[in-house]
């Protein structure tokens, strides 16, 4: 049985408690907030395993508080929400939103996401860094490092990387490469897979580090240190 905890923040007591029951009933340990401003303030000074949030908060957009818990952390966000519109779902995922989940829910499919979140998660953070770490470039904490300097990258980034350079040489599509990042669920994603590269190089180019993400034209990219 997991102790992982998980930070619900919905304004909604009904919910909220549907979610609870579910989550302890299975293990988890669960910290609820009805605002983003006490959610933010317990994620900062907490590592929670998965973040629930909500996007109709009382006080801030669920949009805006993922954005601002993108800036210090890589925790799995899933989104709530009554929204359905396609356009919501594009911009919560592409601001580093994990999964999104739609009002009304089965507080079991609930579960079994941010289970399913939280093994990713926890797969990723275990990543092999020693052959990296020879060339001063290693994984950590969620983030990839060159000579003790964070890169810095959001969620999405992070999973582009990790896949480039956990099969060196390798050439992947955009589509296997969203794929690995688990932002599938829509096929418009795939048009933004080299803006999220560029996002990335520009950020290893910012701490000096060498070329390592290359393109082989007309079939997709691959790392190779140099």
């Amino acid at each position: 049985m997991t102790t992982a905890q998980v930070v619900i923040i919905e304004d909604e007591k009904a919910i909220a408690d549907t979610l609870i029951h579910t989550l302890e009933i299975d293990g988890f340990a669960v910290q609820w907030f009805a605002t983003a401003g006490e959610g933010l303030e317990y994620i900062k000074n907490n590592m929670p395993a998965l973040v629930i949030l909500d996007v109709g908060l009382p006080d801030a957009n669920g949009f805006e508080l993922c954005k601002q818990i993108r800036e210090f952390s890589a925790v799995p966000i899933i989104f709530l929400t009554a929204r359905n519109d396609e356009i919501d779902r594009v911009v919560g995922l592409e601001i580093g939103a994990d999964d999104y989940v739609t009002k009304p829910f089965s507080p079991r499919e609930v579960l079994a996401r941010v289970k399913l979140r939280i093994r990713h998660s926890e797969a990723a953070s275990k990543v092999s860094i020693s052959s990296e770490q020879a060339s001063g470039l290693y994984a950590d904490n969620f983030d990839y490092h060159f000579q003790n300097q964070a890169l810095a990258l959001t969620a999405l980034e992070f999973k582009l990387l990790d896949k480039l350079i956990s099969h060196p040489r390798q050439v992947f599509s955009r589509e296997q490469l969203l794929l690995s990042a688990q932002n599938h669920q829509d096929a418009i994603y795939a048009r933004n897979v080299d803006s999220h590269i560029k996002a990335i190089r520009n950020k290893l180019r910012a701490v000096s580090a060498p070329e390592c993400i290359h393109t082989k034209r007309g079939f997709g990219y691959y790392y190779e240190s140099t």
